[in-house]
C-alpha cells in the first residue's frame, strides 16, 4: 500500500529550500555529504517529528509536534536531512544533519510501502528510551501534526536502536511504550 505522507507547512519547506540555496548554511552545516554533493539537493518526504512525553503515574502520556524533518536527496539517494522547528514567528530551518538515521529511515519507509494497510508516516522520538522510531499511523487522513500512537499503529525503531528493541521491525506501540519511563 502506498504511504500517505502528510503535507508539511509551506513555511517549513520554504525555510529548508532557503537554507539549501544558501552556500553559508550548507557550508556551516558541517555535513560532508552536503558539501560534497554534486547536482541539486532537493528536500523530500516531509515527516512530522513528534516527541513522546514521559508517561504519568496514571498511565497517560502525550505527544507533541517538535518539528518537520525532510530527507535531502542528491541524485538517487538521501544524503542528509533537514530539521525545522516552530518558533514564535512560525516555522524556521533548524539544522542539517547526516548519519545512520537517514539510511534507516529510508529503509523503514521502503518496508512500510510493502505493508497491506495504508499508513501515514511520522517520526516519534522517545527520549526516555534514547530511541527514534518511524511511526506508522493507521489513520492516513489524520492531521500529521496531531495524535498519539494508537493500538492499530506500528512503530519501527530506527537504527541505531537501543539494545533489545527489535530495530527495523514494525511492532505495535504497546511493545515499545511499556518500556517508556514515567516522569
Amino acid at each position: 500500500m502506498p504511504l500517505h505522507v502528510p503535507p508539511a507547512p509551506a513555511p517549513a519547506l520554504r525555510s529548508v529550500l532557503t537554507a539549501l540555496g544558501s552556500p553559508t548554511a550548507v557550508r556551516e552545516a558541517r555535513t560532508p555529504s552536503l558539501r560534497a554533493a554534486q547536482g541539486p539537493a532537493t528536500p523530500e518526504l516531509p515527516l512530522p517529528v513528534h516527541v513522546l512525553d514521559p508517561i504519568t503515574p496514571e498511565g497517560g502520556s502525550a505527544t507533541r509536534l517538535a518539528g518537520w524533518r525532510f530527507l535531502i536527496r542528491c541524485g538517487d539517494r538521501a544524503v542528509a536531512a533537514a530539521d525545522t522547528m516552530l518558533t514564535p514567528d512560525g516555522w524556521a530551518f533548524s539544522h542539517f544533519f547526516e548519519g545512520p538515521y537517514i539510511a534507516s529511515t529510508e529503509q523503514a519507509l521502503h518496508q512500510a510501502e510493502a505493508l497491506q494497510q495504508a499508513y501515514q508516516p511520522r517520526l516519534l522520538s522517545l527520549p526516555g528510551l534514547y530511541m527514534l522510531a518511524l511511526w506508522l499511523h493507521g489513520d492516513h487522513t489524520a492531521d500529521g501534526a496531531e495524535g498519539h500512537p494508537a493500538a492499530t499503529d506500528l512503530l519501527v525503531p530506527l537504527a541505531p536502536a537501543p539494545k533489545g528493541s527489535r530495530g527495523g521491525r514494525p511492532v505495535p506501540p504497546c511493545q515499545i511504550l511499556w518500556q517508556h519511563p514515567a516522569s
